[in-house]
């Protein structure tokens, strides 16, 4: 996305702030009397109780980069944590790092349930819940198309990280944004024990952005869908442009991602705003993006993030992708082929061998 991208988001943003929202729900223009759209609830370690998980097993099932992270960040928070996985190399390391290891099926037995897999297996699991038990999920896909339906609570604490850095930024002390919500609550603990597996990983160091299981899922497959693709297609564009206006397409590429530029901006964006990231721009940078952003309002970009958005929400999408693992995965297989080519590979290979980051050299 680029800055001037991020101009009519801002804008955007600044005409819909002073919106009310009634109780129904019905948006009112600010000045009518109606109230301002409330602000999300974040959730931080104060809110957290971890003794509610007193004498209560916790299991987690799959032992790979989040199941990992989880055992032992929970297990590190003075859980009483058991490791449920297939009887692979996974569960061979589990038992090397101090971890009681059993078949998945046996988590049934346990009071809370955290499930570390990909969410097409999760509706595959033996795994019949208690019913005070607590599911946790690290997505809320399975549960946001009715993929499964426990009769327990049903809770969800969704990193907004990489697997292995879960562990990484526990170690270091520092906290990751997270997406925690309840599914269902029938017992009444649901919030108070999800909150407390969020605790427990590190999850609340940061803060907890309060989701439901659904617009967890709606997000992050938009993010997949609707944001990734149009970002490739922009960027395929400006390749096609600037290597028609003679420019190498090893400077065009190296600008885009090899010289390390966006990501480094993306980061000041993160951590300064878009206003605050401005001023490290030349003015004729400043001036470019701002005087020439508006020559795209008239591309109907909406329109197609639009339909590709309806598809997730309406399910269309995750019936198409339990028909293609159905299947085998042979579109999946396909578009491997076509987009990451061993051409493609061998290009890129090439270029980071000419242009990438060199290994540093050895001490001494």
């Amino acid at each position: 996305m680029t800055a001037g991208t991020l101009d009519r988001v801002v804008t955007l943003l600044n005409v819909l702030v002073p919106v009310g929202r009634s109780a129904a729900g019905d948006v009112h223009p600010a000045g009518t009397g109606a109230e301002r759209i409330p602000m999300t609830k974040i959730y931080y370690e104060s809110d957290a109780d971890l003794s509610v998980l007193d004498g209560q097993r916790v299991a987690v099932v799959g032992y790979g980069n989040q199941g990992r992270s989880w055992a032992l960040n929970l297990r590190d928070a003075g859980l009483a944590v058991e490791v449920f996985t297939q009887a692979d190399a996974s569960r061979d390391q589990a038992a090397a790092e101090g971890f009681t290891a059993h078949e998945i099926g046996a988590a049934s037995e346990c009071d809370v349930i955290c499930t570390l897999i990909p969410d097409d297996v999760i509706p595959e699991l033996p795994i019949t819940p208690k019913p005070d038990a607590l599911w946790v999920l690290a997505s809320g896909y399975a549960v946001a198309f009715n993929r499964i339906d426990p009769n327990c609570d049903v809770g969800m604490v969704a990193p907004r990280m990489l697997g292995p850095e879960v562990r990484e930024c526990y170690l270091e002390g520092v906290g990751f944004i997270t997406a925690l919500g309840i599914q269902k609550d029938n017992t009444g603990t649901a919030l108070a024990r999800t909150l407390a597996i969020g605790r427990a990983i590190g999850g609340l160091r940061q803060g907890a952005i309060e989701m439901t299981p659904r617009q967890e899922a709606v997000l992050d497959l938009a993010v997949e869908q609707v944001l990734a693709p149009a970002m490739g297609r922009v960027s395929m564009s400006f390749v096609a442009l600037l290597s028609g206006a003679g420019i190498p397409l090893e400077a065009i590429i190296t600008e885009l991602m090899l010289s390390g530029e966006v990501e480094r901006s993306y980061r000041l964006l993160r951590l300064e705003g878009y206003a605050g990231q401005m001023r490290y721009h030349s003015p004729t940078s400043q001036y470019g993006q701002m005087s020439r952003a508006d020559r795209y309002d008239g591309l109907d970009v909406p329109g197609v993030m639009r339909e590709v958005l309806s598809e997730i929400e309406s399910g269309k999408f995750a019936d198409e992708w339990d028909a293609e693992r159905d299947a085998g995965y042979p579109n999946l297989e396909r578009l491997r082929a076509e987009k990451i080519s061993p051409e493609i590979v061998a290009f890129e290979k090439d270029l980071r061998a000419r242009l990438g980051e060199r290994a540093k050299p050895p001490a001494g």
